[in-house]
């Protein structure tokens, strides 16, 4: 449930483009603006993407960004929600959209990284039945990556 509203909601959840992501990343302090359009442009260049966006009562307030890594690997690029809407399943619902969306395109996996000094994402992706396969880097900017089996149905936390 997210603000009174189901996860069923067209308005919840959507597929959008790069420069509502940017809207949005722009409102994210963690990222410190947003980034130069030609970013996402050069990284999803060739591949098959995905820009889902998250907007409540019309205001755009979480977005995720994620392409095709390799054949059948779908990897979750970049993703956020606004501060005054985390905790609400807005990143639940991007993250569960996005599954269903690469699970309907074929893939049977799904990658992501996230840093250690966001630990909301952490527990997000371990609640939700990722499984940590890997790091890089130390202390808070380590990197710890995480890959989830599309093979095996939904998401623990959509079960």
């Amino acid at each position: 449930m997210l603000l009174g509203r189901s996860a069923d909601d067209e308005d919840l959840d959507r597929e959008g483009t790069i420069a509502e992501a940017l809207r949005v990343e722009a409102l994210i302090p963690e990222f410190h603006g947003a980034s130069p359009h030609e970013r996402y442009e050069k990284r999803l260049a060739g591949r098959q993407g995905l820009v889902l966006v998250a907007a409540v009562d019309g205001r755009l307030v979480g977005y995720k960004v994620g392409y095709e890594e390799e054949q059948h690997v779908f990897y979750s690029w970049l993703g956020g929600v606004v501060p005054g809407f985390r905790s609400t399943g807005v990143a639940s619902a991007l993250r569960e959209r996005q599954e269903h969306w690469a699970r309907a395109h074929g893939y049977t996996r799904l990658r992501v990284k996230s840093r250690n000094r966001f630990p909301q994402m952490l527990r997000l992706l371990i609640a939700a039945g990722y499984s940590i396969v890997g790091t890089e880097g130390n202390g808070e900017e380590l990197k710890i990556h995480f890959e989830l089996s599309l093979d095996d149905g939904p998401a623990l936390a959509s079960r």
